[in-house]
């Protein structure tokens, strides 16, 4: 039998949260911004969903979380490079995005390329 609790309004089953893997990660992270549904906010937080460079060059879209953009902070400190290449590969495939995969050894490589500040083990949160 698989146990269940309640916590913060969150469910939990077994022994593994379902937000362990990119959708969870993405919906703890980003959703606060980009929604769930990946549609954004009409002139505050872009749509992910059918973006262009969210569908594009996996570097190219990789390193707007590792540097920020515009209005988007910079989450390098906030996400290990496992973390960012499951959300990355989730927004690239969720709401009928059709984008290539990015490791986490690739997004390794591109924090070192770019300077991007380490992950520091902090919790990760939406940092708008």
């Amino acid at each position: 039998m698989r146990s269940v609790w309640i916590c913060a309004g969150l469910l939990l089953a077994g022994a593994a949260w379902a937000g362990d893997d990119g959708e969870g990660k993405y919906r703890k992270t980003c959703a606060g911004c980009h929604q769930a549904d990946g549609k954004g906010i009409p002139d505050a937080f872009p749509a992910l969903a059918g973006n262009a460079l969210v569908q594009g060059n996996p570097r190219d879209f990789a390193a707007v979380p590792l540097t920020g953009r515009g209005g988007m902070p910079n989450f390098s400190k906030r996400l290990d490079n496992a973390s960012l290449a499951q959300i990355l590969n989730y927004v690239r495939n969720a709401w009928g995005n059709k984008g290539s995969t990015i490791s986490a050894a690739d997004v390794a490589a591109l924090r070192a390329e770019l300077h991007a500040e380490e992950f520091d083990g902090a919790p990760e949160v939406n940092q708008h």
